[in-house]
């Protein structure tokens, strides 16, 4: 990828799982490594995690939330790999009491730990690690900042984990610093995407995401049905080589295209950050004022979005994304300009992520890429998809617009 360092990082604090919704603006004591939980706002974050738990009791077996829908996963892995549902991972009562006689430990590396999406990974891998008797010894946030994660995996491999868990700031700066830690003998598994470089099974265990594709396949469906299967919309979409993101817009127009005869991309607008939303969709809608409708790549975005529309007196623009941040929860909820989006499941992921890691413990083969199903989510289960999302109950305020 034949970018700067500077611009690679900004294209990925981009990610989807960077995107919900009071992440921006949460940033804590960054990049420093920590015996216990990253502090700061992040930390306080995980309350919306919850105390529920989807990852079995304290002697096995361990799953993930098995109440999940069984659907395909659509999506493919970094290198093109099928995925693997991650409601086929578990671990039996015999093999979660080996791990639990090991003794082992984990160190968590994020690439921005203060949001809502990150709060909840760590939740997921801090519930089953417990379980495992797994010993955290360290958990970081970077910042985005490619020096401060490299720096941080350094701090913990001198810490010398049996585990290792992260999500790379960017995949090539940081490749070196992981190369390190497999050269070391860490078992690495990664969320979302995996440093450059690395081969699954020899360098790392493998990478759990969402099913992105598949996101972007409800998305498509959530938006058409808004607005009467037929229409002009827009589309603003990731401008950046990151293939999570690139997924869920392949999805969105390739669902649009084959399904919805009727309903015409007539705009496409591509978006460097989180906060560039607003701008491209001002004009956007400035250049079609009968726009029906917009598809925006994450939430944090779709939320510049709606202010765009609202300035433009569009708040009859209907709008799907990716992503359960509090603020598009909230304007589903109230039947607002969100019609809906299609959901990550961030502390299954972290549950997922953690089996692989025993996986690798015990000597049990692991697929390279695994997936959480996708959930699309819409007025009518805004509720009960943010408890499957986040493993507890709404805030009051998403509660009380539903009603």
């Amino acid at each position: 990828m034949k970018r700067s360092t500077l611009l690679s990082i900004t294209l990925v604090c981009l990610l989807l799982l960077a995107a919900c919704g009071n992440g921006g603006s949460n940033a804590n004591t960054a990049g420093e490594a920590s015996d216990n939980a990253v502090s700061g706002t992040a930390a306080n974050t995980t309350s919306n995690a919850g105390t529920t738990d989807a990852a079995g009791s304290a002697d096995g077996p361990i799953t993930i939330n098995q109440a999940l829908p069984d659907k395909d996963i659509l999506s493919k892995g970094p290198d093109g790999e099928s995925a693997v549902s991650a409601k086929t991972l578990s671990l039996s009562p015999e093999e979660l009491a080996k791990v639990q006689e090991g003794n082992y430990t984990a160190a968590i590396s994020m690439h921005y730990a203060g949001n809502d999406w990150s709060a909840a990974q760590l939740k997921g891998l801090k519930d089953t690690f417990a379980k495992m008797n797994i010993e955290i010894v360290a958990t970081t946030d970077a910042n985005f900042k490619v020096e401060t994660q490299v720096a941080n995996i350094e701090t913990i491999l001198a810490k010398k984990p049996n585990i290792l868990v992260s999500i790379p700031v960017d995949a090539v700066s940081t490749a070196t610093a992981y190369k390190k830690a497999a050269a070391q003998g860490v078992k690495l598994v990664f969320m979302d995407n995996k440093a450059a470089g690395l081969t699954a099974g020899k360098d790392y265990v493998s990478v759990v995401s969402a099913d992105n594709y598949g996101n972007g396949v409800e998305a498509a469906h959530i938006l058409a049905k808004a607005i009467g299967e037929e229409g002009d919309i827009g589309v603003i979409y990731h401008d950046a080589d990151f293939f999570v993101t690139k997924q869920r817009t392949e999805a969105f127009e390739q669902t649009i295209k084959e399904s919805y005869p009727n309903i015409h991309i007539v705009e496409r607008g591509g978006i460097a950050g989180p906060n560039d939303g607003e701008k491209v969709a001002a004009a956007m809608l400035t250049k079609h004022s009968m726009l029906k409708g917009m598809f925006v790549v994450w939430d944090v975005p779709a939320e510049g979005a709606m202010a765009a529309a609202r300035s433009a007196g569009r708040s009859d623009l209907a709008i799907s994304t990716i992503d359960l941040g509090t603020n598009v929860a909230l304007e589903i909820a109230k039947g607002g300009m969100i019609k809906g989006l299609g959901a990550q499941l961030p502390y299954d992921q972290g549950v997922a992520e953690a089996i692989l890691a025993a996986y690798a413990l015990l000597g049990k083969e692991a697929p390279p890429y695994v997936a959480v199903p996708s959930l699309p989510v819409n007025q009518e289960n805004i509720l009960d998809s943010w408890k499957t999302v986040y493993h507890a109950e709404a805030p009051k305020t998403i509660q009380d617009a539903a009603k």
